[in-house]
This record gives C-alpha cells, structure tokens and sequence, in this order.
C-alpha cells in the first residue's frame, strides 16, 4: 500500500486507521494494538479511534529495521 498516493479530499492521508497502519506494515490489527501497548508504535488519541501518522510508522520501521520497507516511503 503506497500511503503517499493515497488522498482524502483534503490532500495525502497523513494518519491510517489500525486497519490501514496493519495492511501497510504487513501485520494483523492485533499486532497494531500489542505494538501500541508496548509503547513501540504510537497512536494519535485526538479522536475516539486511535490515528496512526505516517510519520510514526515511518520512524517505527525506521527503528526496529533500520530502514523503510513494505511500501511504506
């Protein structure tokens, strides 16, 4: 899943939904919520459904990688 292409009406997605964050880091939403309650990938709370940024998920990978992989760039 190319995230960047990806637009809303506004302009390019800058936060995925769990599903979304999950799809582009080949991983199931599950695996999404035991990062996120580890502390390793950090959601945005500023509405009812946690928001993942597109620059989280770039840092995660970024970290525990060291570099960007799975379509996420």
């Amino acid at each position: 899943m190319n995230t960047d292409t990806k637009q809303n009406e506004n302009g390019p997605k800058l936060a995925l939904s769990r599903k979304e964050a999950a799809q582009a880091l080949g991983v199931s939403p599950v695996t999404v919520d035991r990062l996120a309650i580890r502390g390793l990938l950090r959601p945005s709370r500023a509405t009812r459904r946690p928001l993942y940024a597109i620059e989280e998920i770039r840092r995660f990978l970024k970290e525990t990688t060291g570099g960007i992989e799975r379509g996420v760039a």
